[in-house]
């Protein structure tokens, strides 16, 4: 439907107006679409078991993100060097604040208190810390190149770390240290409830489908927003909050449900790997268009939002340092994510 829905609206060109008419049907098929990216994803996961099926979602998002950012790079009309870096600092902050957050607030409100693996947390952390810094922190202090950018050396090294550090993680998260990553209390599986080879193929296919049209309304949405956003006077940055919520939103979906199952664990394979695969994937890829094309690109972030980014890895080392969680550490990574959002509102 939502397929039909973007053919329709190409064709009497009505992408990209601000009229109810497009709007409306445009956002309900984009709930239902995350909806239906979450049922396919669930299934990949009983057949691929955990942390396979987070990271199937998350470098599948991951990637169609990155074609995003660097559509919206190359276009005439839209091209900015900022739109990579903001982008993937929005994801980064509205994973572990935003969706960590209410993982963590709506485990604690209904089990009291959670219980996760510390050590392929914390590892998964310290690798979403090393690549933040690494892309968003370190260009604003560089003297080759005066920041927020990378000189044409940097960028390469960079790129290709991030690459190799991303590469040694999914190895020790799906391999050499794989238990760390898995829940607690393993849940009784029954066994004819595992999907079938066919049904897991399918799943697949829809996953993808569904994500690439998760992807194609919000970038349709994104004009009218950026005009709702104009209109109640708030920067324009927000949109790209907004844009980065919506696409967010399968992750953000399944997290939450496992959270609520008290399988927190994959909620945080979910936050951290989507947060991990966004800077280790998305940043390397828009790095080798940028030097291919002798198109620079902004790195280095804005001294508010490099204190915020501080902020979360301090405050989320602490939160997972420990293995248990309550509902003390969910509501203080929300107060972090909304003063992200007020930020991103008003600078």
């Amino acid at each position: 439907m939502a397929a039909a829905l973007l053919a329709a609206a190409a064709h009497f060109h009505l992408i990209g107006e601000s009229g109810f008419y497009f709007i409306l049907p445009a956002a309900v098929l984009l709930i239902a679409t995350v909806f239906s990216s979450v049922h396919f994803a669930e299934i990949l996961s009983l057949r691929l078991g955990q942390p396979f099926g987070s990271v199937v979602l998350a470098v599948a998002v991951t990637v169609i993100e990155a074609s995003l950012i660097i559509s919206m790079m190359l276009s005439p009309s839209e091209g900015d060097s900022t739109v990579a870096r903001d982008t993937v600092f929005a994801t980064v902050i509205t994973v572990l604040n935003g969706v960590v957050g209410l993982c963590l607030l709506i485990g604690g409100l209904r089990h009291h208190e959670q219980s996760f693996q510390s050590q392929g947390a914390v590892a998964a952390f310290s690798v979403v810390g090393t690549l933040a810094t690494l892309t968003l922190i370190l260009p604003d202090f560089t003297l080759a190149v005066k920041g927020p950018y990378y000189s044409t050396v940097q960028l390469a090294f960079v790129t290709v770390v991030s690459l190799v550090l991303y590469g040694v993680f999914l190895f020790v998260q799906t391999v050499r240290h794989r238990a760390d990553f898995v829940d607690i209390a393993v849940v009784d599986e029954v066994m004819h409830s595992r999907p079938t080879g066919r049904q897991t193929a399918i799943a697949g296919i829809m996953l993808a489908l569904s994500l690439l049209m998760v992807i194609v309304l919000a970038e349709a949405l994104a004009h009218p927003l950026e005009q709702g956003v104009r209109g109640l006077g708030l920067a324009e940055a927000f949109v790209g909050l907004i844009i980065a919520v919506l696409v967010l939103l399968p992750e953000g979906v399944t997290a939450l449900r496992a959270a609520a199952s008290n399988r927190l664990q994959t909620s945080l394979n979910v936050a951290t790997g989507s947060a991990i695969a966004s800077v280790g994937l998305s940043i390397p890829t828009i790095a080798v268009m940028s030097m291919s094309l002798g198109k620079p690109i902004t790195l280095g972030l804005e001294p508010e939002h490099i204190v915020l980014l501080v902020l979360t890895l301090f405050v989320g080392t602490l939160t997972l340092a420990t293995g248990r969680t309550t509902i003390m550490q969910g509501a203080v990574h929300l107060v972090i994510f909304a003063c992200f959002v007020l930020l991103a509102a008003v600078p």
